[in-house]
């Protein structure tokens, strides 16, 4: 059995609305598909300790990181029946409205999907090492921790 290539999940800056209804269309094809679930993880504004975020400047040990996303990958396709699945981190500084996670997931059948998509996001919050310096309307910044 040859072993699969990892991908390279991440792209620099924000996600664009293009880039997902892109994602979406070339699926379409796939005739077998019977639902599609995607996650769209946005920059909050939150306000901490009277600041306001801005922008949240992610960074990555890439190489580890795309080994954790492959791994999580490999085990949704081990626990459901999926025919399809892909994750977008970005790298590099997003806006607070903007898009910095998107994972996409397809199926022949529905319910399937929105087990999937939750597994998926909650494995990358808590298991891929991409780190979040939040940045405040007033330059200064600090390390986000992921609740």
């Amino acid at each position: 059995m040859s072993e699969k290539k990892i991908k390279n999940v991440f792209i620099e800056g924000p996600i664009s609305s293009q880039f997902i209804g892109d994602s979406i269309a070339k699926h379409q094809s796939k005739k077998a598909i019977g639902a599609h679930a995607i996650f769209a993880g946005q920059v909050r504004a939150d306000e901490i300790e009277g600041k306001t975020v801005s922008a949240i400047e992610y960074s990555a040990y890439e190489e580890m990181a795309n080994t954790k996303f492959h791994e999580i990958r490999e085990a949704t396709f081990g626990a459901f029946e999926l025919s399809c699945m892909h994750i977008y981190h970005s790298l590099g500084t997003v806006a607070t409205g903007e898009i910095c996670l998107f994972v996409f997931v397809s199926a022949p059948r529905r319910k399937v999907v929105f087990k999937a998509l939750e597994f998926v996001v909650e494995e990358i919050k808590a298991n891929v090492p991409v780190f979040g310096k939040e940045i405040f309307t007033d330059e200064s910044h600090q390390w986000k921790v992921n609740s």
